[in-house]
């Protein structure tokens, strides 16, 4: 594969591989097309891809680079920074026979650089940013995405400014500013942000807003999810892909990763069956599909995973359409429901999720109790940060022993009944 050009999802209006998001015809959103040559030795294409560096780059041939003259810009440059992806896919069998499901597996993307999936987007929003020739890196963000735009500028010696609303978790927070980057703390939500950096990037020259001006590019990082899962598990695609909804770029890309490498020879099926996850008090994907709307109505966040808490979201449409086209859903659970979710998961697999893990891991278990989820299918859990970034949504949910520093004090908390 090779990126030829930026399409309109709408009207399929083409333009050159720049820094644009947006259609001039019909204002519709841009995506990487690329030219397709037939695999005809499949063997030796995944020999080769797993010969490849243990991060995303194992997958550059999947991903919109073009390169160009040596220097600071080229291509062995534009990838260095911090080595995102290859994170762990973890069998769950506590997790499965406690819903009462056959098999599920996780995919642990708390295991990236700064603990999300975000690393993954802003690496190669961050490459096509430095072909281009940028030097500022910047982004409106819920959180995730500060931190690794923060991370990823620092690594490589860059500016960079993160917009992010003024009452985002503490822990997000100080996990951005600690890179010396710029933080801006707007006074509304995601949206409000949003819209000033889309004002901001028109303009700022020289500015690259991974999620605006780059957005075509940055949203291909999350197929290289699809792709690390089919070498994981033996080059197969699982049967059911459950994952978080915030602005619908990582579900609707998760599943243009397997369409890519089924229609390339690369692995034999179909695309999973995606069911897309939300909080209830965000919830306009999982409202459109339940209505049967073609559109997601704007809503006004409240919830506590503020990840997932995009009001409008940019591909929402594109979400509830790759649901109903795969047999699958999108679905929202409640706050409390997240907070279970979150123990859930901890409890079941050693791995501590945010709130947005939390969302999904409870809707996982919706769909086991419905009866959604066939007795034979292979499931994938997409979990995507780590729980360190979301503390207050545990707080108050355990209860610690206080005991004396004696053997008596243990045993009356306890009452093993163990003999001296």
């Amino acid at each position: 594969m090779a990126a030829e050009s930026l399409k309109c999802r709408e009207c399929k209006t083409e333009y050159p591989l720049e820094a644009q998001y947006v259609c001039e015809r019909c204002f519709g959103p841009l995506e990487v097309s690329y030219a397709h040559a037939p695999v005809t030795d499949v063997a030796a294409a995944r020999r080769r891809i797993q010969a490849g560096p243990q991060n995303i780059w194992r997958y550059a041939e999947f991903l919109p680079l073009v390169g160009g003259p040596p220097g600071p810009s080229n291509r062995r440059a534009s990838r260095a920074g911090l080595p995102a992806g290859c994170t762990p896919l973890i069998r769950a069998d506590i997790l499965a026979e406690r819903l009462g499901i056959g098999e599920v597996w996780v995919k642990n993307d708390t295991a990236n650089p700064t603990h999300s999936f975000k690393d993954r987007v802003v690496s190669v929003a961050t490459a096509r940013a430095r072909e281009l020739g940028f030097e500022v890196l910047a982004c409106a963000s819920t959180g995730n995405l500060a931190n690794a735009v923060a991370a990823q500028a620092a690594a490589l010696g860059m500016e960079s400014y993160v917009f992010i609303p003024s009452n985002l978790e503490e822990q997000k927070v100080l996990a951005t500013g600690v890179y010396g980057t710029n933080v801006v703390a707007v006074e509304g939500n995601y949206d409000d942000v949003n819209r000033l950096c889309t004002e901001v990037s028109g303009e700022r020259d020289g500015w690259a807003f991974v999620n605006v001006n780059m957005r075509p590019y940055y949203a291909e990082g999350s197929k290289s999810i699809a792709y690390e899962i089919i070498e994981q598990l033996g080059w197969e695609a699982p049967d059911r892909i459950v994952s978080p909804i915030a602005s619908g770029s990582l579900f609707t890309k998760i599943a243009k990763g397997f369409e890519e490498w089924l229609e390339l020879g690369l692995v034999e099926g179909s695309v999973p069956v995606m069911n897309g996850a939300q909080a209830t008090g965000c919830s306009p994907v999982a409202q459109a599909y339940a209505a049967g709307h073609d559109v997601c109505r704007p809503v006004k966040p409240d919830t506590i995973a503020k990840s997932l808490a995009i009001g409008n979201p940019a591909d929402g449409p594109y979400a509830v359409e790759l649901a109903r086209r795969t047999n699958g859903g999108v679905d929202a659970v409640t706050d409390d429901e997240i907070r279970a979710g979150i123990r859930l998961l901890a409890e079941t697999t050693g791995i501590f999720t945010e709130t947005a893990g939390g969302v999904t891991t409870a809707t996982l278990a919706k769909l086991a109790e419905r009866g959604d989820i066939g007795p034979d299918e292979r499931v994938v859990l997409v979990i995507t940060g780590d729980g360190l970034k979301t503390l207050d949504a545990v707080r108050d949910t355990f209860e610690t022993n206080v005991i004396a520093p004696t053997f008596d004090a243990f045993e009356d908390a306890f009452a093993t009944g163990a003999t001296r």
